[in-house]
């Protein structure tokens, strides 16, 4: 990836998520998608849904990697081309929480760099987001 892009992390994760399932699941997907790129990609934010936005494990991940907090409103989430999941409730969308947040994070015409990977322990998904950055910014 290189530095014409902006890559945000979507997180998607229960209640009982800890901040190492989130840390877990993001460096599966970084390393999901540093497979598909030269070198690993550098996140400028963590995105998720925005009433999940405020959980302790989640700021306490965004902290410890100095990135910004993005709260996905739940309106954007259900028409992102995230894929679909069953176990998603509907308010979002049931489509893939981290995938979905990941996409709407970026922006229109983003792409995924890497789609849903989970922490072992079942709690957390991290999703990877790609989108060109305009020549004029």
């Amino acid at each position: 990836m290189n530095a014409n892009h902006t890559c945000i992390a979507g997180l998607g994760f229960r209640r009982a998520a800890t901040t190492a399932s989130l840390r877990a699941a993001l460096h599966a997907a970084l390393t999901n998608a540093s497979s598909t790129c030269p070198k690993t990609p550098a996140l400028t934010a963590l995105a998720t849904a925005e009433d999940k936005a405020h959980a302790p494990a989640f700021t306490q991940l965004a902290a410890e990697l100095n990135l910004p907090i993005l709260a996905i409103p739940l309106v954007l989430l259900a028409s992102q081309n995230a894929a679909p999941s069953a176990a998603v409730p509907a308010r979002y969308g049931q489509r893939s929480l981290s995938e979905a947040s990941a996409l709407a994070g970026a922006g229109p015409g983003a792409w995924l760099l890497a789609r849903r990977c989970q922490a072992a322990d079942g709690t957390a998904t991290a999703a990877i987001a790609a989108i060109a950055e305009s020549r004029n910014s």
